[in-house]
């Protein structure tokens, strides 16, 4: 059971986020890169990314932890790098870690989903020469940011929504709407039309820690916001019964879940920086999403929608309105519940999976492994 010192690894901004974890890495023996983020700031603050590597540079085998992919989320990832790091020791020589810290440290800062140009960086990892078109989305865009922000356009939104749900059925609904979207950059989980910063570190920080010629490699991306209240959902999107999918299952268990057959509370997605981790690893290792549960996905899409609608209006007008600062204080509250009893069971779960993956790590290969 965590303890009380544990709770206060989770930070109320990405300030004290950041200096947490900086605190708990700097006793430990191992090497800290801070990448500025060159554009984005807050109040004239620079914003960074940390990474930190833990144990021996030529170790064999590295799990991966990650936190701020999707910004306002980063809270609970962060907690469960600090928590970790500060009762933790160096591991083997065969193995070493490396965490990730506020990938996204425009959206951690300014308690937004998404980076400084409205991209979802979970939905930035496609091939921009072949662009998808979401026609789903395109058919509920008008709704999905209205023209105003009113009790009849919000009466209008759910009818669509239901309407749409009644004739396409509840996943394809939420496929349409948070699968992934190319055309509409001021919309909800828009992909970019390049590789954001946040991409690029991750494939520049793939190319310098050597992670494609290692033996085994874990990627965990902690996240929050669907399935069940405080419940840690392992995610799995590689495509099922590959050695990937089968090492998955193999190490952590009958609580791996995959969108690919429907067993997830998550849909299928375009752009997801796992297929990053896919290319870069093939068969030599897995990357699993650990999703903690807030509240009801309906409520994240009323969030999601009254918080960019006053974003994008803050662009229209340059005038930070009252209800810009309650939208997000709204986003922040759904997407951290800072309760007691959710931060014990994220930090519980979180510590779970990453003995878990350190378990597989030190295993002996199966014949899966050794394809």
């Amino acid at each position: 059971m965590p303890t009380q010192y544990a709770i206060d690894c989770f930070a109320e901004n990405y300030f004290d986020a950041r200096d947490k974890f900086l605190a708990a890495c700097a006793p430990l023996p191992g090497q800290l890169k801070s990448l500025r983020q060159p554009v984005a700031h807050y109040e004239n603050r620079p914003l960074f990314t940390d990474v930190f590597r833990l144990g021996s540079e030529q170790a064999e085998k590295v799990l991966i932890v990650i936190s701020g992919t999707h910004g306002v989320e980063g809270f609970c990832g962060s907690a469960a790098q600090i928590n970790w790091l500060r009762q933790q020791t160096v591991p083997d020589n065969d193995i070493a870690l490396l965490f990730i810290h506020a990938l996204n440290p425009y959206g951690f800062a300014h308690l937004r989903r998404v980076n400084e140009d409205n991209i979802d960086l979970n939905r930035n990892f496609i091939d921009f020469t072949k662009v998808p078109v979401n026609e789903g989305y395109r058919q509920l865009a008008s709704v999905l940011l209205p023209p105003q922000w009113t009790e009849s356009c919000n009466r209008e939104a759910l009818m669509t929504l239901a309407n749409y749900a009644e004739q396409h059925g509840r996943r394809q609904t939420e496929e349409a709407v948070s699968g992934g979207q190319y055309q509409y950059a001021d919309g909800l989980f828009y992909g970019g039309s390049k590789p954001s910063w946040s991409r690029r570190n991750i494939e520049t920080l793939i190319q310098d820690y050597h992670l494609s010629k290692r033996g085994a490699v874990v990627v965990i991306d902690i996240h929050s916001g669907l399935g069940p209240y405080g419940y840690g959902e392992l995610i799995s999107d590689h495509p099922p019964l590959s050695p990937a999918a089968l090492r998955a299952r193999r190490w952590f268990g009958d609580s791996v879940t995959e969108p690919a057959l429907g067993t997830s509370t998550s849909v299928l997605k375009q752009g997801l920086l796992d297929y990053a981790w896919h290319d870069a690893l093939g068969d030599r290792g897995c990357c699993l999403t650990l999703e903690f549960g807030t509240y009801a996905v309906d409520e994240m899409f009323r969030v999601l929608r009254e918080e960019n609608y006053f974003r994008q209006q803050f662009f229209r007008e340059g005038i930070a309105s009252e209800s810009l600062q309650n939208a997000r204080q709204r986003l922040r509250d759904y997407f951290f519940p800072d309760k007691e009893d959710w931060k014990e069971m994220v930090l519980f779960r979180s510590c779970q999976v990453m003995r878990q993956a350190l378990a597989g790590l030190k295993s002996k290969p199966s014949a899966h492994d050794m394809r």
